[in-house]
Order: C-alpha cells, then sequence, then structure tokens
C-alpha cells in the first residue's frame, strides 16, 4: 500500500511514478508529482519506483483565462 493524495491505495508491488499515473489514466503532461516530499520531475516519472508506504501526492493543472475577477 503507499499513501496517494493522503488516502491509502493498493498497489500490486513496487511500480514506477510513471506506471502509477498510467493505471490512474492520469495525462502526465497536466500534473506535477510529489513522492516522499520531492517533487519529481517528469522526465524521471518512469525511473522514479513507488515502493509500499510512500507517499505520493498528485497535483492537477487546471486551465483558466486572463478575465479578471469583478471586485
Amino acid at each position: 500500500n503507499i499513501v496517494l493524495n493522503g488516502e491509502t491505495y493498493k498497489t500490486d508491488g513496487p511500480l514506477t511514478i510513471g506506471g502509477l499515473l498510467f493505471h490512474l489514466d492520469i495525462d502526465r503532461r497536466r500534473v506535477a508529482v510529489e513522492h516522499n516530499m520531492n517533487v519529481i520531475k517528469k522526465s524521471n516519472y518512469d525511473s522514479t519506483i513507488v515502493n509500499s508506504g510512500d507517499a505520493i501526492e498528485v497535483v492537477n493543472f487546471i486551465g483558466g483565462d486572463n478575465r479578471t475577477m469583478p471586485e
């Protein structure tokens, strides 16, 4: 088991961050990932191993527009 965004998540053994994102059907281009409190570069997603007990935070980027909010 790992901790994924603060919740216990069952995995079937060690996997990479890239593998986890694929399994979760998450577009790796639109997220930032923290592994045990370290931000991981996208170029390292497929080489960073996630083991049992690790903590993963996945943050989605949300697009917006350039309009200002009314005051």
